[in-house]
């Protein structure tokens, strides 16, 4: 019988699990889902700073390779979930990272500074896959490439959308002081929103043209991919482009100034503040006072209005007749006076129908 060679003994040794193999395909899986687990503590953690952009047209979530390092130096308590691992440095472990398929690397689009910019963006909106698959803290963005964990709360939200679709559906059947509170609630949220966007263009207005510098507040209050933390992030960033001329401000103050005199020149009195108070009021009582039986009655009585208005026609019709035969045939003299009289008669009972 032919004796086993030394590959066949390898392959039977890893087949049966034996610990004096190189590589066991059991701690092989191990590794990886602790990888897997340790992407997805690090990327859930608030204290990681990223963003969104853009990745061959795909939106993507990254980071910088130097806020990787800080974020692991400052929590070293995230690389116990590595276990045997967690010894790694965090070169190695962004490493790992990479060859799972769990990071990959990005560079920015845009490698040229743009005209009126001192230096090139912090956070770019476009990046492209960067050739070396190697970690690196300098000027180096990594992009995380397995889909995010669902929360409860969008879970939530995804089933209550189409419960909300259908109330604002049936919102004409809403009791009276249901119609009242949900006017005023959407008329205050509005009312807020115009009210900070206005607040946040004259800030930035008054504060360019004094002083030539460019402060938005809430800067990401318009933006179309941000998170809901930097939705509502208030401190503004900081001022990166050139400060502008004094002519370039100047000629902003004087628009400024005719658009404020222009506004007030043709603002309206206060009888076409009324006339437009009273139009606008009539609409959202029409709106908060529509119900299903008001429609039907208003039917009902449309119909009523038309059966109204077909009976003075024949009554119109049978007085003439009457008073084609009250009339005594004429005299050759006073027959012109008689037709007169007989066709103003005929219209007042015309007129008396229009109305």
């Amino acid at each position: 019988m032919k004796k086993p060679g030394a590959a066949e003994k390898k392959r039977v040794r890893r087949s049966s699990g034996d610990p004096n193999s190189d590589t066991p395909p059991r701690k092989q899986a191990a590794k990886k889902d602790v990888f897997q687990l340790f992407a997805e503590k690090v990327r859930d953690h608030k204290d990681l700073e990223s963003r969104w952009a853009v990745l061959q047209e795909t939106r993507v979530e990254y980071f910088r390779g130097k806020d990787f390092v800080s974020f692991l130096k400052n929590h070293p308590e995230v690389k116990e979930i590595l276990e045997a691992d967690k010894n790694l440095e965090v070169e190695e472990i962004a490493n790992a990272l990479l060859r799972s398929n769990l990071l990959v690397r990005c560079d920015r689009v845009v490698k040229t500074v743009r005209p009126g910019k001192k230096k090139l963006s912090t956070w770019p909106a476009h990046l492209e896959i960067f050739p070396d698959q190697l970690f690196s803290e300098h000027d180096a963005f990594f992009a995380w490439t397995f889909v995010k964990r669902r929360p409860l709360w969008q879970t939530l939200l995804s089933f209550f959308w189409p419960v909300l679709t259908l109330a604002i559906c049936l919102f004409p059947v809403y009791p009276h002081k249901c119609k009242l509170l949900i006017l005023y609630l959407c008329a205050g949220v509005l009312l807020l929103i115009v009210s900070l966007l206005t607040l946040r263009a004259a800030v930035f207005g008054v504060l360019y043209i004094i002083l030539g510098k460019r402060v938005w507040f809430f800067p990401n209050i318009l933006a179309e991919e941000a998170t809901l933390r930097e939705l509502f992030r208030f401190w503004p960033k900081k001022d990166e482009e050139e400060r502008p001329k004094w002519t370039t401000r100047l000629f902003y103050s004087v628009v400024a100034v005719l658009v404020i005199l222009l506004l007030r020149h043709h603002a309206p009195d206060e009888a076409a503040r009324a006339r437009y108070q009273k139009r606008v009021s009539n609409i959202i009582d029409d709106v908060l006072e529509w119900s299903p039986r008001l429609a039907l009655s208003g039917m009902m009585e449309k119909q009523q209005t038309i059966v109204n208005t077909t009976e003075p026609t024949n009554s119109a019709a049978a007085s003439d007749e009457t008073i084609s035969e009250k009339v005594p045939p004429p005299d050759s003299a006073g027959a012109e006076t008689i037709l007169e009289q007989v066709d103003e008669e005929v219209e007042n009972i015309e007129d008396t129908e229009q109305h």
